[in-house]
């Protein structure tokens, strides 16, 4: 009777036989795990088997990621015709920074959110006084991503202003001046920072101002303080409703007490990013 079932596989024999593991999910499963991940988990989510990476080529998984004026950012940014680049090749483009207006401004994705932020250079603000040599100079370095920044050395009337239009994706968007108390340099391949000059900024605080081409308005204040450490200074949030238009901002750090004077101040930049991303600086003020 036995030998009547010797043709048929064991119990144990059948279900090694027929299991099934990762590499066997459909590309259509893997691509709809994509949809809920992050650009960054889907490039290590690729690595895993030819499902996944297939999917994570997908230009409707890369879609969802992109912001939703993609294509006039990447006409502006990188110059080229969308249409002729698949959605995951357009989403890595913009994620690199590109300099634009004469390398005085940047422009680049936040990769794992996919929400645009912009970055002004200190040649591209209206700085008071800025032609005279004896108040401030232009001096290079390799902590900016402009190679360089203005330099305070003294002055009474302290002004600067700056103003930019940009197609924004819709969203709230947070505005930081980038600042430091004192000179950083190199000495003996060590960071070491000057702090000679600095002066006046704890008699007084500095008032920031933005403004927008919707009427929005934002106002704060505070001291400059912690010398040798670059600081993101929280000037206020703007939100834009639409991204088909233009948004015009100004913005402005005043300290214009000429009951004193005020010196030893980095300006490197301004930056404007989305507000969640902003946190991270907004905590440490």
């Amino acid at each position: 009777m036995g030998a009547g079932f010797s043709g048929f596989a064991s119990p144990g024999d059948y279900s090694s036989r027929f299991k099934t593991g990762l590499g066997d999910i459909p590309e259509s499963c893997a691509a709809a795990v994509l949809l809920n991940l992050s650009p960054p988990e889907i490039c290590k989510f690729a690595k895993l088997n030819r499902a996944f990476r297939g999917a994570a080529s997908a230009d409707f998984v890369w879609h969802t990621k992109l912001p939703s004026n993609y294509r006039h950012l990447f006409q502006k940014l990188c110059g080229d015709d969308p249409d002729k680049f698949g959605k995951r090749e357009i989403y890595a483009r913009l994620c690199r920074p590109t300099s634009f207006e004469d390398g005085t401004k940047e422009a680049w994705l936040e990769k794992w959110k996919g929400g645009i932020c912009l970055s002004i250079g200190s040649k591209a603000l209206s700085i008071t006084g800025i032609e005279d040599r004896r108040y401030w100079n232009h001096i290079p370095t390799e902590e900016s991503r402009f190679h360089t920044v203005a330099y305070l050395q003294q002055i009474w009337w302290f002004e600067v202003n700056g103003e930019v239009e940009f197609q924004f994706p819709a969203g709230r968007y947070s505005l930081f001046f980038r600042l430091q108390l004192g000179r950083a340099s190199k000495r003996l391949g060590r960071r070491v920072c000057n702090s000679e000059h600095v002066h006046g900024w704890d008699i007084k605080p500095v008032r920031f101002q933005l403004s927008n081409s919707d009427g929005q308005h934002a106002t704060s204040q505070c001291y400059l303080d912690e010398p040798g450490n670059w600081n993101h200074y929280h000037v206020g949030d703007f939100v834009v409703e639409s991204s088909k238009t233009s948004t015009k901002l100004k913005f402005s750090m005043t300290q214009i007490d000429c009951t004193h004077t005020k010196g030893g101040l980095c300006v490197d930049s301004v930056l404007i990013c989305p507000s969640d991303f902003g946190q991270r600086w907004r905590k440490r003020l």
